[in-house]
């Protein structure tokens, strides 16, 4: 299942079914299933906090994921995904601006780009980095696609 939260702030995220249904084919066409997503969107101050307190960094960021595939593989079965994505609203909404993006589909990207985390993509060096928008701009491209 895949669920989506507010946490201190007051966000409605448009299209959810619809998204949903594209965030579980992304995890299809890679053998894997949903197990429990959870989506938290938030502010800025909340995530920093999250930042600081469970990956010890004081800046500011746009997503964090937790993985917790392991601990419900008994549960949902294997090759299940499991896990939180926290995403910073007013970060996307930054980046949307910084970007010249539209800010939905800077929100998309965010999304998809937790979840890719959870999958097993990394983005610590430039040429994973590269791997990860590539896999990026693909599950868009298909989120377009089911818009139709």
């Amino acid at each position: 299942m895949i669920s989506f939260f507010n946490q201190d702030i007051d966000f409605n995220l448009p299209g959810k079914r619809i998204l949903s249904k594209w965030l579980k084919g992304i995890l299809l066409e890679r053998g894997s299933h949903v197990g429990q997503i959870n989506y938290i969107f938030c502010s800025d101050d909340y995530l920093i906090n999250i930042n600081r307190d469970f990956l010890g960094h004081d800046h500011y960021t746009d997503v964090i994921t937790f993985d917790y595939s392991s601990d419900f593989e008994i549960q949902y079965g294997p090759n299940s995904i499991s896990g939180d994505i926290y995403i910073s609203i007013d970060t996307v909404s930054r980046n949307a601006e910084l970007y010249d993006e539209g800010f939905d589909k800077e929100l998309h990207r965010v999304m998809v780009h937790g979840l890719l985390h959870l999958i097993g993509f990394d983005d610590t060096t430039p040429e994973l980095k590269t791997e990860m928008t590539q896999q990026e701009d693909r599950a868009l491209q298909l989120l377009s696609l089911n818009k139709r």
